[in-house]
């Protein structure tokens, strides 16, 4: 278990995957989550923090505290995403960003979208230092990756959990599907509404395929990726459908991809022509001796065998 925990991995994975999460965390805070510095705006009355908020001592979102929170944190992620100072800048965006969920999920709404991604920044500091291409291996940073990984399958298996829970086999056979696409479905969903029975037995594969998903875990590699690419699809018809993104949980499922093979800074070198010759093998031509003067002509070189005088 503790081999299988700790699986090293090339640290270049490790630095494509920091670098991944650390820019999705300053997309986060101004395209996903902007809604966030409204907070300051509500009376402190109705702030009523996640347990978390309640055993730490976390100041009301005022207007200052809101915007010390979103530029620090935006900040510290762009830093972090260069690789420098992995520990020192990873927990400072960890701390941040925990504070930053805090007050967005105190209003009465939780999204569990996130929980793949807090974990991530978690452990990320964990891992060290890493440089992008770098094929040495670390059991470290294998460790890191493990964890969310079990993070991200955990998402899936309590959503079935929590569904089964509250809404029972009513959530199987219910009108879940049809209420979300009323509310926010595309054009596409009201095609796919029309077909009889469709969406109940939608209902059921979502179900089937939340509780099915540690299987992951047990497979080839290549039917592992095989695998994370079925949940990418599901996210991908999901937004098509319903518009509803996952996307702080696809930044982290990454952590089950080869990232060290995506060099985007390597192509761009190549595509504009700056890659490095590689050397050859012809002997190098010595330069001539600047110092030593034109070499004789033939006219010039004197006869073997001729007498001198006239």
């Amino acid at each position: 278990m503790t081999g299988w925990l700790t699986e090293a991995v090339p640290r270049g994975r490790i630095a494509a995957f920091r670098t991944l999460i650390y820019l999705f965390v300053a997309a986060d805070l101004v395209v996903f989550t902007p809604w966030v510095r409204t907070r300051a705006s509500v009376p402190g009355e109705l702030y009523q923090p996640l347990l978390v908020g309640r055993l730490l001592p976390l100041p009301t979102p005022t207007p200052t505290v809101v915007a010390v929170i979103f530029w620090g944190l935006l900040l510290a992620a762009l830093l972090a995403a260069t690789g420098r100072a992995p520990r020192l800048l990873g927990w400072t965006v960890c701390a941040l960003y925990l504070e930053w969920m805090i007050i967005a999920m105190s209003y009465g709404k939780v999204d569990h979208d996130r929980f793949g991604l807090l974990v991530a920044l978690a452990v990320l500091p964990t891992a060290g230092r890493a440089r992008h291409g770098d094929t040495t291996r670390t059991e470290a940073g294998g460790w890191a990756l493990r964890v969310t990984q079990i993070a991200v399958i955990c998402t899936y298996f309590l959503a079935a959990f929590a569904k089964l829970r509250f809404g029972g086999l009513d959530w199987l056979t219910g009108s879940v599907l049809a209420r979300a696409i009323i509310r926010r479905g595309t054009d596409l969903a009201d095609l796919i509404a029309q077909v009889p029975y469709l969406l109940i037995i939608a209902q059921f594969g979502i179900v089937a395929f939340e509780l099915l998903s540690p299987v992951v875990f047990l497979l080839p590699a290549r039917w592992r990726l095989a695998m994370v690419g079925f949940f990418y699809s599901f996210h991908v018809v999901t937004i098509a459908t319903i518009t509803i993104s996952f996307a702080p949980h696809l930044a982290a499922m990454t952590s089950f991809l080869p990232l060290e093979r995506v060099r985007p800074l390597v192509w761009a070198r190549r595509l504009a022509g700056r890659e490095p010759r590689t050397p050859t093998t012809e002997p190098a031509v010595p330069a001539p001796d600047v110092d030593a003067g034109p070499p004789p002509s033939e006219a010039q070189a004197p006869v073997v065998g001729r007498p001198a005088g006239p």
